[in-house]
């Protein structure tokens, strides 16, 4: 078996253990985005993302997709979606060790379209759920990339939040780092990008979600392309139903 087609075998595998059961908890939200300093793309870019995240027994998931929307009127959709089976679930064992609660096989099915660049990349490997103090969630996945445009790589994909109370107000810091490895058509990237938030929502209702900030990213060698190095700040609002 090809490897591309062992990564869409895993990533249907998990997708399908997860559609089999109820959420223990699931998490839908949409967030805009307005930043004025992107590389590659036109530097003034509007966002609309859809996110969706839940965990079963068996099998956590996470999706995204991206609209953006340059200033000069180019439009992209891109999206990920990332379901993990727990070994620990499925084998009945406890595979807690140091910080790490549990272990996982991760899959991710990468998709691009725009007038420029079309792709689907398909990433596989084992990942780590973390115990840290003070952390909603931290977790960290090594991936083997099978990659449609560019050589096969590697991946490595931490993703976290800490939230946090300043008086009265309810603040929230997430985000993900992304390290892939160079090849010999793209050199190696860097993508740290995180959200800092404040939650106005409580004061509308204890129970709704609404927050205010800005979203940093720090991208090296932006798309694997040597030097193009992304340093953006975007105005946020996101809110969760």
């Amino acid at each position: 078996m090809q490897l591309k087609q062992l990564a869409a075998t895993c990533l249907l595998v998990s997708t399908a253990a997860f559609a089999q059961a109820k959420p223990i908890w699931q998490d839908f939200s949409l967030t805009g985005l307005y930043g004025e300093n992107y590389e590659v793309v036109d530097e003034k870019q509007t966002t609309l993302t859809v996110e969706y995240a839940a965990k079963v027994k068996y099998a956590d998931v996470f999706f995204f997709m991206d609209r953006m929307r340059g200033s000069d009127d180019h439009k992209s959709t891109y999206f990920e979606l990332s379901p993990r089976l727990s070994l620990g679930e499925i084998s009945g064992q406890k595979l807690a060790f140091g910080p790490v609660k549990d272990v996982l096989i991760s899959t991710t099915w990468e998709s691009n379209n725009d007038d420029f660049s079309s792709f689907d990349n398909f990433l596989y490997g084992v990942g780590f759920d973390l115990a840290i103090p003070y952390f909603q969630y931290a977790n960290v996945n090594f991936y083997r990339a099978n990659n449609e445009k560019t050589a096969d790589d590697y991946q490595m994909t931490i993703a976290y939040a800490l939230p946090f109370k300043v008086s009265n107000e309810e603040f929230l810091v997430d985000g993900f780092l992304d390290w892939s490895t160079g090849e010999k058509d793209h050199a190696s990237e860097l993508n740290w990008t995180t959200q800092y938030k404040w939650n106005v929502g409580k004061h509308i209702s204890p129970d709704t979600r609404l927050y205010l900030g800005v979203e940093h990213s720090v991208w090296n060698n932006k798309f694997g392309l040597k030097n193009r190095d992304e340093n953006n700040v975007s105005a946020l609002i996101k809110y969760h139903f």
